[in-house]
């Protein structure tokens, strides 16, 4: 399985990377070892999850995806082969949320805690925080990386004028700088990314892991025109998809995976790696075939003329102010 390094600066990781947020969610703790068994056995051993997965269920408080890693870290003994990312600043509940200081190490020592683990490799701004100065939260991360409990920084969810304000806020004050942007990026969502990070993107060499790779599961051809969403845990965020354009990105990729052997999560996901600027594209799975359509993903090469086919029905109505 090859490699790429994450942004100028960052380790080398595999071409997909495991998402966990299903862990407790959607999958079970069972279900999510034996699945990090044999995700890690393929080759994917890039793992991301978040504080708050899965404080959306009710009963559930947060850190769920995060206790289970810990419980297949101290299992598996396979933590020092293994680069994991988690992620600090959306809303857990109880007025724990956003980028201070004091909240961030507060945080940390939570996620570690949860983790079984002394270090994250790779520790992401959940979310911007617009009441938070910006040398607050770097000077913070400054301290963490300082300090070994944290080796990396990345943001997510920034836009692109904040995430240049970031990077040159970090090179002014000697602070730890963000390495990689985890965004929202896939066919069904393309604008935002293209027009506007992926400048920045490019112009400070830094990795990209877009999350919902699959637009929460739309593109694996699940939802065609006259289903029925109501059951799925990802039914509501796919209604968005339910038009004229989405369908006609279904039709492209059925088209392109008959061509090619493959399934159409199997060439989102393949379409999305040879992207400029993409590192490693973020998918979970929530069964054994879907967990092996994220490692024969990584082996899928789309020829030229496929990626025009999905480039040209997957292009945004209306570029983003």
């Amino acid at each position: 399985m090859q490699t790429k390094r994450l942004g100028r600066t960052g380790p080398e990781i595999p071409p997909i990377v495991l998402g966990g947020n299903v862990y407790g969610w959607t999958l079970s703790e069972a279900d999510s070892l034996n699945q990090l068994d044999r995700a890690f056995q393929a080759g994917l051993t890039f793992i991301d999850t978040a504080d708050v997965y899965s404080v959306w269920v009710p009963g559930h408080i947060g850190g769920e995806s995060e206790t289970i890693l810990g419980k297949w870290f101290k299992r598996s003994g396979r933590r020092s082969e293994v680069i994991l990312s988690t992620k600090v600043g959306i809303d857990m509940g109880g007025g724990k949320k956003g980028l201070g200081a004091k909240y961030i190490r507060q945080a940390v020592e939570d996620s570690l805690r949860r983790l079984q683990t002394d270090y994250i490799d790779l520790y992401h701004s959940h979310r911007d925080d617009l009441a938070t100065p910006i040398e607050e939260t770097l000077g913070a991360f400054d301290e963490l990386v300082k300090a070994g409990k944290v080796r990396y920084i990345g943001a997510s969810n920034y836009s692109g004028a904040r995430l240049a304000e970031s990077l040159e806020t970090s090179r002014r004050n000697g602070l730890a700088a963000y390495i990689s942007l985890q965004p929202e990026y896939n066919m069904m969502e393309r604008a935002e990314f293209e027009s506007h990070l992926l400048p920045v993107v490019e112009k400070y060499s830094l990795g990209v892991i877009p999350y919902f790779s699959l637009a929460a599961g739309f593109l694996t051809g699940k939802y065609r025109q006259g289903g029925d969403t109501t059951g799925s845990a990802r039914g509501p965020a796919v209604q968005k998809y339910l038009n004229e354009r989405g369908f006609a990105v279904v039709d492209a990729l059925d088209e392109v995976a008959k061509a090619h052997g493959a399934t159409p999560a199997r060439v989102a996901l393949a379409w999305l790696m040879q992207k400029p600027g993409v590192t490693a594209p973020i998918a979970s799975a929530t069964n054994d075939r879907q967990l092996q359509d994220l490692i024969a993903a990584t082996e899928l090469s789309l020829d030229p003329a496929a990626v025009r086919r999905l480039d040209e029905a997957s292009a945004p109505l209306s570029q983003p102010a």
